[in-house]
């Protein structure tokens, strides 16, 4: 019986009891309400103290001995003792290893956000998407780099190559990503990171590049649409591998015995002189024959004969011509992309090697349609800018080499001859290999710097080609020349021609042509400066010295053309001056004073000043001889400064705003 209960019986026992005629004090009514009220009382009353011992007695029954969890704590620590470096390696690479689980695991999470994330609009910008802001704005950037409107893409694109902050993961989710174009953007951004790209696909046998396919290659590419120098290089070409892989497969048995020796001592890998005519050939087929090379597997082949010959830059930059000739075929910019050639070209643009970086350069302009209108054919080099650029372009100007010279090393720094100069140049580390790219578009960033080559890619076989002659002449190679520099772009804005030796007579043939056909016009108006370095304006005594001499610097039909006094000559000269004055051209001559070391016990003034003497503008003589004359000492010299104030003084009201 409760509390309550006995409480309410002894109430109705004092509430009946008493003597008769007392006053009852308390009605049952109320009474029964008072206890009412008391009752709840001790009920919560009683409850508060349940609930109290229940938690008291709950507190001991699950206090925990903080002890024991140290003791337990201490056992999973892991304890590292000195261990030999081969047991460190095995457990940095068993550490490695899970790390880079992990990271896969975190890949594989990110790539199904991805994929919804692409599935939407970029109006929603992933509000309900549960990713860290640093990759939700990766794929902000992917995503606007398809985004139809151009601006936003290039924007995207820059933005994509800036940030330095992405993860490994990252880079190699993007690299699946991102489109050709999107590459191709990203491969001329300046020092992009190069894991944005994917690897070249892998390849089969690569150590098995035998001659034969590359004989089947060039085989198998028809005869039409070249002309015949290309047809006697293609045959002999042909005619080398043959021979090469006769002794491979059978021994020079015209050395006595078997040959054995000698096959053997031959590897699968096909020798450089014979992998240098097959591509030599190549690259003029690539002019005509792009959809035949691609078709036959060129793009696989060439990607394999690249990555095997890493040793040999001059093979490298053949494989790489080609490709920058394909790529002036827009249909086959897709075939480059999937053949693995981007990230090639993007590496390789990062080379130290001038010559390695400005033919990449070229292919990759050759593949951004998206910033680049202009086609830069077989010969046509971009110096500067070879990257995407804010840096608007006010002007050109054009480098053209001599006879026996070429775009990059006619235009070098002057070489060093003694072993002081060797050393002072080894402690200042400012030796250039092309003193236009490295000094002159620095000190004028808004010019586009080109070098024109020609003639040079023949020069192994042109020698013996019968129609060699007719290719030599000024003629054909000045309208040669302007049908690559109008697709190139040259003349739709202000130029300046810089000229050594015969190539000032190129330059001035080329004017003179232009000046006579309608179309050529632009190029005319917009030429505002010729700088000529040695230059035979009236021709060289070089014509009358022995046939032997004459060769070495001016092979063939060339020592007619520049015989002393020519009518040709002559006439060439008299054109000029009279466009010169009517276009008001501003010219400056340098000449030589020192005599060129051509041979054993030979020297000689292969230009002198009287015929580097145009008759107008400015003449300075130098005290260097023929082949020095346009590479300055260093950026301080003077023969650089002179060169660079008549630049800036000839296109002043151009660049100068």
């Amino acid at each position: 019986m409760s509390v309550a209960a006995l409480r309410l019986i002894r109430c109705r026992r004092l509430s009946t009891a008493g003597p008769p005629g007392v006053k009852k004090v308390l009605q049952w009514k109320d009474l029964s309400k008072l206890l009412d009220i008391i009752g709840l009382r001790v009920h919560s009353l009683l409850g508060c103290l349940f609930i109290t011992y229940e938690v008291v007695a709950l507190d001991k029954a699950v206090t925990i001995d903080t002890s024991a969890i140290l003791q337990e704590k201490y056992k999973s620590y892991i304890y590292l003792k000195a261990t030999p470096s081969d047991e460190k390696d095995n457990l940095a690479a068993g550490l490695t290893h899970k790390t880079r689980r992990e990271l896969h695991k975190a890949a594989r999470r990110f790539l199904e956000i991805s994929s919804r994330l692409f599935l939407r609009s970029l109006d929603e910008h992933f509000t309900n998407v549960d990713a860290d802001p640093h990759e939700v704005a990766l794929w902000v950037l992917l995503k606007r780099t398809m985004s139809a409107n151009k601006a936003i893409r290039l924007q995207a694109v820059q933005e994509l190559a800036d940030n330095r902050h992405w993860h490994d993961y990252q880079y190699q989710t993007a690299a699946q990503v991102i489109d050709q174009r999107t590459a191709v953007g990203l491969a001329r951004t300046p020092r992009v990171d190069l894991r944005f790209f994917r690897h070249p696909p892998a390849l089969r046998n690569l150590e098995d590049v035998s001659e034969d396919e590359l004989r089947q290659l060039l085989a198998s590419l028809p005869q039409s649409e070249v002309d015949k120098c290309v047809q006697y290089f293609t045959s002999m070409a042909l005619r080398e591998s043959t021979q090469s892989m006769a002794a491979q497969r059978g021994g020079l048995w015209c050395f006595g015995g078997n040959g054995l020796p000698y096959a053997q001592s031959l590897t699968s890998v096909p020798s450089e002189k014979v992998e240098s005519f097959c591509l030599q050939a190549l690259v003029q087929h690539s002019k005509s024959h792009c959809d035949h090379i691609v078709a036959n597997g060129g793009l696989q082949l060439l990607q394999r004969v690249y990555q095997l010959r890493g040793d040999s830059l001059k093979i490298q930059r053949n494989i790489v011509r080609i490709i920058g000739n394909l790529a002036l075929n827009e249909g086959v910019h897709k075939a480059i992309a999937q053949s693995g050639w981007v990230s090639v070209l993007a590496e390789m643009m990062q080379s130290p090697h001038v010559m390695q970086a400005s033919h990449a350069a070229r292919a990759l302009a050759n593949l951004d349609r998206e910033t680049v209108k202009e086609k830069y054919q077989d010969g046509v080099y971009i110096l500067h800018p070879q990257t995407r650029d804010n840096q608007p372009i006010k002007a050109d100007v054009l480098f053209i080499h001599g006879i026996l010279g070429a775009a990059f090393k006619t235009w070098r720094q002057k070489d060093r001859v003694t072993l002081e100069e060797e050393r002072e140049a080894e402690s200042k580390d400012d030796y250039t290999e092309c003193w236009p790219k490295s000094w002159l578009a620095a000190d004028c960033p808004n010019l586009r710097v080109l070098s024109v080559e020609y003639d040079s890619h023949l020069s192994d076989w042109m020698a013996k080609c019968p129609a060699e002659n007719q290719r030599k002449s000024l003629a054909y190679r000045s309208q040669e020349l302007l049908k690559k520099l109008k697709q190139a772009g040259v003349g739709e804005r202000p130029v300046v021609w810089v000229a050594h030796s015969m190539g000032g007579l190129l330059v001035k043939k080329m004017l003179m042509d232009a000046s006579e056909d309608p179309d050529m016009q632009g190029l005319l108006q917009n030429t505002k400066g010729v700088m000529f370095y040695s230059v035979p304006h009236h021709g060289t005594f070089m014509a009358e010295y022995s046939v032997n001499v004459r060769y070495l610097l001016f092979p063939s039909i060339e020592v007619r053309e520049l015989c002393k006094d020519s009518p040709a000559l002559r006439n060439l000269n008299e054109n000029f001056l009279s466009i010169a004055k009517e276009k008001e051209i501003k010219v400056l001559s340098f000449a030589e004073t020192l005599p060129t070391n051509i041979g054993p016990m030979i020297k000689i003034l292969v230009v002198p000043t009287q015929s580097a003497n145009l008759g107008i503008g400015e003449l300075i003589e130098v005290d260097v001889d023929h082949l020095n004359i346009c590479k300055p000492e260093k950026k301080d010299s003077f023969l650089y400064k002179r060169s660079l104030q008549f630049i800036q003084e000839a296109l002043k009201s151009y660049i100068s705003h």
